[in-house]
């Protein structure tokens, strides 16, 4: 299983910051548009313990798949967390922690992932699931800072 830690600086309240987060239906904002992210499930405007989110990816070669999570626990304006049901992954655990700091709020990340397959699993992931992983984070906070300016 691979850890993957992440840390960014929104200039924004924890609110504002916590109210754009915990909406699902702005999750396709920051997810790369290879991806071919789309929310399948109805629309939601808060998530809550429980929710459970469903989409296609198209994670490689434009090849689309499902992929269902759900928010398996939720402290306002502190972390959720999300966890794969169905999908790409063996194991997909995202934490996702904010903190009110001087000028806005830290955001840290920490995901816990695994790819199936065993030894083919493990060398695809060597390959180029791992360096994928790491690119859609470093887009997600690229477009963060973007729409930060927005919030």
């Amino acid at each position: 299983m691979k850890r993957l830690e992440f840390v960014q600086f929104v200039p924004a309240s924890l609110d504002v910051v916590w109210d754009f987060f915990s909406s699902p239906e702005n999750l396709s904002k920051i997810t790369p548009p290879s991806m071919g992210f789309i929310i399948t499930s109805p629309p939601q405007n808060q998530m809550y313990a429980g929710m459970f989110i469903s989409y296609k990816v198209s994670p490689l070669l434009g090849i689309k798949l499902n992929w269902v999570t759900e928010i398996t626990q939720v402290e306002k304006l502190k972390f959720f967390v999300d966890e794969q049901r169905l999908g790409p992954y063996s194991i997909w655990h995202h934490e996702h922690h904010f903190k009110a700091v001087e000028g806005g709020v830290e955001m840290h990340d920490i995901l816990h992932y695994s790819v199936p397959f065993g030894f083919i699993g493990r060398i695809a992931d060597a390959l180029f699931v791992h360096s994928k992983v790491k690119e859609i984070f470093a887009y997600r906070e690229k477009s963060i800072s973007v729409v930060s300016s927005s919030l």
